[in-house]
């Protein structure tokens, strides 16, 4: 290799050097708590996210509109374990259910059924998990998380056999259970919740981090190329004569 700019070089070198060290320490874990920068980085976020993913009180609102239709649905479960918990949620809401040939089949108030799936969902969300344990009396570890993935499994497998039945709005808000309650109240558990208004500096901060670091590592590059002649510029217009 023939270095054209020793100057250029090597500060392309030095930028490119303090890249790596800061780079190296990200995953080490020196930012606090129990993980590396980017455990750090992670968990905030995903604690502003849940400061701004509390949808369930609009989703029990959708689901009183259910009240009162009895509905019977088969709904096809291939984990027999998660069926024999799905089925054991449904009969606490008041449902009959059985799991039979890998599906689970069940008769009941839908909206009866999603308030209580709902009520869960909402526990968890707000860390009250051994709440929803305790509502089913079981005392194994994450039990409460048990509950929650057989109720979304059930209910997933509910929305095609509720659109052949030409039930769409029903099907809607059997989604709608799913993906703004059960999902982040599964998701979210054990996290904390933050709002962004009070990590504005955090949040900025590694925004300008982010922005500052990948220049970094490209001026570094950039410097280290154009110290061995592989820069970039303007191609000379050759004149005719």
């Amino acid at each position: 290799m023939i270095i054209t700019n020793q100057k250029l070089f090597n500060k392309g070198l030095m930028l490119m050097a303090t890249f790596l060290c800061i780079f190296v320490s990200l995953f080490l874990p020196i930012w606090g708590g129990a993980g590396n920068g980017l455990d750090a980085a992670d968990n905030m976020f995903n604690r502003l996210s849940k400061g701004s993913s509390y949808f369930i009180p609009g989703v029990q609102k959708q689901a009183l509109e259910m009240n009162g239709k009895q509905l019977t649905i088969t709904a096809k479960v291939k984990d027999e374990k998660v069926a024999s918990r799905a089925v054991a949620n449904l009969a606490k809401a008041g449902a009959t259910a059985e799991y039979k040939d890998g599906a689970v089949t069940y008769t009941g108030d839908l909206g009866t059924i999603l308030a209580a799936a709902l009520a869960d969902a909402d526990d968890l969300f707000n860390d009250r998990g051994q709440a929803v344990a305790d509502r089913y009396g079981l005392t194994e570890k994450d039990a409460e998380k048990q509950i929650a993935k057989a109720w979304w499994a059930v209910l997933d497998a509910s929305i095609k056999p509720l659109q052949k039945q030409k039930l769409i709005n029903e099907a809607k808000v059997v989604g709608q259970v799913n993906k703004r309650g059960l999902e982040p109240g599964y998701n979210f558990y054990g996290i904390k919740s933050e709002k962004v208004l009070d990590n504005v500096l955090p949040l900025v901060g590694l925004l300008v981090f982010y922005v500052v670091y990948t220049m970094w590592y490209g001026y570094a590059i950039f410097d280290m190329f154009a110290g061995i002649g592989l820069g970039m510029s303007k191609p000379k217009i050759k004149k005719e004569a």
